[in-house]
């Protein structure tokens, strides 16, 4: 039977500190980018921020989705 996913991520909270630095990150991201979003206007600035932060933060995301693939395999 395998472990559900979410299990896993918290597993890797828990145990693996690069894990948590991600996770951290892209928290961080999800942060900044709510705070954009609250904005009612955005400057040309901030949207190009907006998209980078969107592109960082699933950067973290797949990073993150491959350290759980992998635990899962080892384990």
């Amino acid at each position: 039977m395998s472990i559900p996913e979410t299990e896993l991520r918290e597993q890797l909270l828990r145990e693996n500190e690069e894990f948590r630095k991600l996770a951290a990150e892209h928290q961080m991201y999800d942060q900044q980018l709510m705070e954009l979003e609250n904005k009612p206007f955005r400057s040309e600035e901030e949207e190009l921020q907006e998209k980078t932060l969107k592109k960082k933060k699933l950067a973290l995301k797949d990073q993150m989705y491959a350290m759980v693939q992998k635990y899962r395999k080892e384990n």
